[in-house]
């Protein structure tokens, strides 16, 4: 084509924008002459002629100068046509087709492209889009929004597509076409115009259609593929996952959205910390592990991991190829299969699993090993004897040794890992031949952790341990109370015959005053052994010490400081208010010994939840809700073994004549009592803590609990005035022949008549020989033959209204809880005094 059509083409359809221009100069010009002659007329004929001439003169020198100005190139007259020819040129030969309407809707300027788009070859042909679209069903929705766009003097764009071109010589192909149509606002000196631009974009469309295709393809082909794929960023969340592995794992692809589901969430547990570690290093591996589908089975998969160092194609730092490995797969051969086999058992295993070469490093190993030594020494990269303490190292090697020479049945060795928190392992190896010429393994460890059957085995051993040594001191104790019992009585009876002024009557009230000691220490071994007395009622720990302040702080003394810290809405417990008192008080009275030179005693209460209970680490302490007591000192602290022993009976740290050693075992006694639990923690130099977890109390548990029992020792400060004279008929039963004879005395001497009995067997025969004509009846609770719960059974039936007081050196919750249910009884503990029996008795007989 040569430049003349070349020109033709690239002419813009209508340009008014230069003629309009044309004419304003034209007029203007014309103007000026017209005017300049009327001037020319005013000055007459003379004047004018030569104003003419000079004037034609002036115009031909100015005419000429400027002819030889731009033929040398020193004058230019197109500088501002050729700045705006550029931009014109671009936009009439720019492939977008541009209209530009004024704001009447007249075409302004359309260029060739434009006319090409809409079929429009001459000026006349050119519409606006507007009306040319305003047919087009697929369009006018677009076209309308535009339009109303442009009328409020704003920019928009929209894309639509039409079952046919726009330009007549490409409607008889009825091919459809894509069109993208723009229009912004245009200020200009002549007013507000609108700039209309419309481009096929069919091609890219096509173009974009067949990328789209081909993906499809691509997804589609590695979703059918026979191996599973996913891909997953730097935390495991998956990014991808492909049909062939989600069908394996159950999963529907629909639910599965990126970045909300973790991988490790389908990892058998024993794989999880080895995919875990060896994804931290970022590089290639190859992994056999077992991943557990949404039905709950186990698969067996090989993944072949690659990380991706650049990100930006698509999201996801690390791919991943899965193998199935279950053998389903029929192109596995047998010695695949096997190897499968072998490393899913020897990846699932529970016990850490590891080979060794001679020099004491891993060679290969499973994550439980990693898991429980570290990742250092399963990966051979320090020896295995790092991973333990130096007290299993000589040990070891002697076991390592053994394997070595081919030794078989090499003795277990126990180690504890070398970490922060150390645990107990039992090491087993065996060995192994070596297998080729490079093979440099020599033995097979296995290692088991036992650090919660340790902790158990001494938890147990010392459980055993106090409960023998508290049924040892609750049989002292029963058996002590009975001989305190017949002292007291004794001495009572020889008070009767002395005057204060007898010179034997100071020594009787001294035997009475240690007697009184001795029933005091056996009260404390009682509560050691859990079957002292007690009178649960819901309490406040806060409110409880909180009202001990001041008495606490005379405990503590002048050279101590006492502070409390009590958490808000404390729960409620069950607890002896008497007895709990008495803990706090000894925990601090320890505390102050424990200071000599002074120091701070700190005794905090809180909540502690069900969930917070495993921190605490505490092998005996059961999940629950508790509220902690905390008695912490700042003073010398104790050393482990010191510890350890530390709530046993009689033993003691202080000096000969200083304590009895029975203090914290009361303590101890007291909390276990109470359904609670008691821990220390000591370390030397820094101090001591004690901390009491009590059962929460809820107060609808307490609905039908246990019998009514009627205390009637309670009744003893009553009784001060109280006239303990009687007539009723006393059935006395104990085994113990002196107590019984001490007892019956007593009784006989305030008028009572009294019958008594050596057994439960006796007691029946006797109430049955006076014709059940017993008004009470005075019963021990440990006896041969027929104990006191059993015998009140049986003389129920024929005596349901018989009064009973149970008499024993125990708790009474020890045998109530298996009396029958709203059964009454009065309860009288050993050791007593004769007015204390009596008052008993009274009290029991004066209830309706």
């Amino acid at each position: 084509m040569n430049g003349a059509a070349q020109g033709m083409i690239d002419k813009p359809l209508i340009d008014r924008t230069a003629a309009a221009s044309g004419v304003r100069r034209l007029l203007l010009l014309g103007g000026a002459l017209i005017l300049a002659g009327a001037s020319l007329a005013m000055f007459g004929r003379s004047y004018g002629e030569v104003a003419v001439f000079v004037i034609f003169g002036i115009l031909s020198m100015i005419g000429i100068a400027a002819i030889f100005a731009s033929a040398l190139g020193l004058l230019r007259f197109s500088s501002r046509a050729s700045d705006g020819g550029i931009a014109k040129d671009f936009l009439d030969t720019a492939r977008t087709g541009l209209l530009i309407l004024d704001r009447r809707g007249q075409v302004v300027y359309a260029n060739r492209a434009y006319g090409d788009l809409t079929g429009a070859t001459r000026p006349g042909e050119v519409r606006s889009l507007e009306r040319l679209l305003a047919r087009e069903a697929e369009a006018t929705e677009a076209i309308y929004h535009l339009a109303n766009l442009a009328r409020d003097g704003r920019a928009g764009q929209r894309e639509f597509r039409l079952a046919h071109s726009l330009a007549p010589a490409a409607q008889g192909e009825a091919m459809p076409c894509w069109y993208r149509v723009t229009v912004r606002p245009l200020p200009s000196r002549g007013g507000q115009m609108q700039a209309w631009q419309i481009l096929d974009i069919t091609a890219d469309r096509k173009h974009e259609e067949s990328s789209f295709q081909d993906l499809q393809h691509a997804i589609d082909y590695l979703d059918k593929a026979p191996a599973g794929f996913f891909a997953s960023d730097a935390e495991h969340r998956i990014a991808y996952i492909n049909a062939t592995l989600a069908e394996w794992l159950g999963l529907d692809l629909a639910d599965v959205k990126p970045y909300q589901r973790s991988f490790v969430e389908f990892l058998a547990p024993s794989c999880r910390s080895l995919y875990t570690e060896r994804s931290k290093a970022n590089a290639e591996g190859i992994d056999d592990i077992d991943l557990i589908t949404a039905s709950g089975r186990s698969l067996p998969v090989r993944l072949l991991r690659r990380p991706v160092g650049d990100d930006s194609a698509a999201p996801g730092i690390v791919r991943t190829l899965v193998l199935d490995r279950s053998g389903e797969n029929d192109a596995a051969t047998p010695v695949e299969l096997a190897e499968a086999r072998f490393t899913r058992f020897f990846n699932s295993s529970p016990m850490a699993i590891a080979t060794l070469n001679p020099a004491g490093r891993v060679v290969r190993s499973n994550p439980v090993f990693r898991r429980l030594f570290g990742a250092e020494a399963a990966e051979g990269a320090a020896g295995f004897a790092s991973a333990i303490r130096e007290a299993g190292h000589e040990e070891f090697r002697k076991a390592l040794a053994e394997a070595e020479t081919g030794r078989s049945g090499i003795a277990p060795v126990d180690a504890e890992v070398a970490e922060e928190r150390p645990r107990t392992v039992r090491l087993y190896l065996s060995s192994v031949p070596r297998v080729g010429p490079d093979g440099d393994e020599c033995a097979i460890l296995y290692g088991v952790d036992i650090t919660e059957q340790r902790a158990l085995e001494d938890q147990i051993a010392k459980s055993q341990k106090m409960q023998a040594i508290g049924n040892l001191a609750g049989g002292i104790a029963h058996d002590f109370n009975n001989v305190l019992t017949i002292i007291t009585a004794s001495v009572d009876f020889l008070l009767l015959n002395h005057r204060t002024g007898d010179p034997s009557f100071q020594d009787l009230l001294l035997i009475k005053q240690s007697a009184n000691r001795a029933a005091s220490l056996v009260r404390q071994l009682l509560a050691y052994s859990r079957r002292q007395t007690m009178r649960p009622k819901m309490l406040n720990l806060t409110d409880v010490v909180a009202d001990m302040h001041l008495l606490l702080k005379r405990v503590s003394g002048d050279h101590a400081q006492l502070e409390r810290q009590h958490a808000r809405d404390l729960w409620p417990v069950m607890a002896d208010i008497g007895q709990f008192e008495q803990v706090i008080t000894n925990l601090v009275q320890n505390a102050r010994d424990a200071m000599p030179n002074g120091g701070k005693i700190t005794i905090a209460t809180r909540n502690v939840s069900a969930a917070e209970t495993a921190q605490f680490g505490y092998a005996e302490l059961v999940d629950g809700d508790y509220v902690l007591v905390e008695v912490a000192d700042t003073g010398s602290g104790m050393p482990p073994e010191v510890a350890e022993r530390i709530f046993e009976p009689f033993f003691t740290t202080k000096e000969i004549g200083k304590g009895t050693g029975l203090g914290l075992s009361m303590v101890y006694g007291i909390i276990k009592q109470s359904n609670g639990f008691i821990y220390v923690d000591s370390t030397p130099g820094e101090g001591t803590t004690f901390r009491i977890f009590l059962p929460r109390f809820v107060p609808e548990e307490a609905v039908g609990q246990g019998p009514e029992i009627a205390a009637a020792a309670a009744a003893g400060a009553a009784g001060a005035k109280m006239d303990l004279s009687g007539t009723a008929t006393i059935l006395l039963v104990e085994d113990e022949d002196n107590v019984r004879a001490v007892n019956s005395r007593a009784l006989t001497m305030r008028g009572y008549d009294v019958k008594e009995a050596a057994s439960g067997v006796e007691a029946l025969e006797v109430l049955e020989e006076l014709d059940g004509e017993i008004d009470i009846v005075v019963s021990d609770v440990v006896m041969p033959e027929m104990d006191g719960p059993t015998l009140l059974r049986e003389m129920r039936k024929t005596r349901p209204d018989l009064k009973f007081i149970f008499v024993s050196g125990y708790a009474e919750e020890a045998f109530a809880k298996n009396m029958p249910e709203g059964e009454k009884f009065g309860f009288l503990a050993k050791p007593f005094s004769l007015r204390e029996l009596a008052v008993a008795v009274k009290t029991m007989l004066n209830e309706g």
